[in-house]
């Protein structure tokens, strides 16, 4: 078994061994020996769901299994899961099982499981993703900023985009980028950016960002947005990092490069860059 896999499958052991315990992303991504910022991006990619999520859905799972196998009292459940009060225990159960914490103690309730997920050996593959290696240096690009929490910046971030094209703000900036820059882990910095102009003013509420020089993996995404791009997303989390012997994962962002919209969306043209460095340094 490869580093990588022995890494989310120690990553997986460590979430389930303490699941009443305080978990942090960044902990859980030591086990995994890469950042907390690329574990919930490739966890996402993965699972489609969060390592938050995750670990809320066993928790409810484990709670309801207690609740109605013990004489355990709600609040006892609500603070060995993490809740800071029966309250927001309840409301988290009944939307997670569709019954109170007290309901579903009674016989012959419906509840929901959400089992631990598991590294299974299947056989998959032997398709072409494409993808090159290149060193770029140093650049500086010129955009608009937000911050974003990694837990909802999938349905936030399309949303700022809607909101930077509708307010006509692509005259300033057309959007050539979008680049994550993480900031803690769980929080990180996106940009909507082009190449910063030097010599051009920086108008008011944009920012400037250096992107370092290094080596970059890019994969070319051909079609439809936003489909092209997470499918070779998945597939560079899924098939390509974790077969690649050469290449390990080298800084806290990455960028997605986009070519003027076409006429006909199923021939738009985008990269992914992600940057590597040689594994053996």
């Amino acid at each position: 078994m490869s580093e990588w896999n022995e890494g989310i499958v120690n990553a997986l052991a460590y979430i389930e061994e303490n699941l009443t315990e305080a978990l942090t992303v960044d902990n859980i991504a030591k086990k995994a020996y890469i950042s907390g910022f690329y574990f919930q991006k490739i966890f996402f990619a993965l699972c489609g769901y969060t390592v938050s999520e995750y670990i809320r859905n066993r928790r409810l799972t484990l709670a309801a299994q207690e609740l109605c196998s013990s004489s355990i009292k709600v609040i006892d459940v609500a603070l060995k899961y993490g809740y800071d009060s029966p309250d927001s225990f309840a409301r988290a159960f009944t939307k997670f099982h569709g019954v109170t914490p007290t309901v579903a103690r009674k016989e012959g309730i419906q509840l929901n499981f959400f089992g631990p997920l598991k590294i299974k050996l299947t056989l998959e593959g032997g398709t072409m993703l494409e993808y090159k290696i290149a060193n770029k240096e140093q650049f500086t690009v010129m955009g608009r900023v937000q911050h974003f929490n990694t837990e909802t910046s999938y349905d936030a971030i399309p949303k700022f985009w809607q909101e930077h094209i509708k307010s006509n703000q692509n005259t300033i900036v057309c959007g050539m980028y979008g680049i994550c820059m993480d900031v803690d882990g769980k929080e990180f910095d996106y940009l909507i950016a082009d190449n910063y102009i030097p010599w051009n003013e920086i108008p008011k509420g944009y920012e400037t960002r250096v992107i370092p020089a290094g080596t970059w993996a890019i994969f070319p995404c051909r079609g439809a947005l936003p489909k092209a791009l997470q499918d070779v997303n998945t597939r560079i989390w899924s098939e390509w990092l974790p077969s690649c012997k050469a290449y390990k994962l080298s800084g806290n962002y990455s960028i997605e490069m986009y070519m003027p919209l076409c006429e006909c969306p199923d021939d738009t043209y985008s990269e992914i860059w992600i940057p590597v460095e040689n594994s053996s340094m």
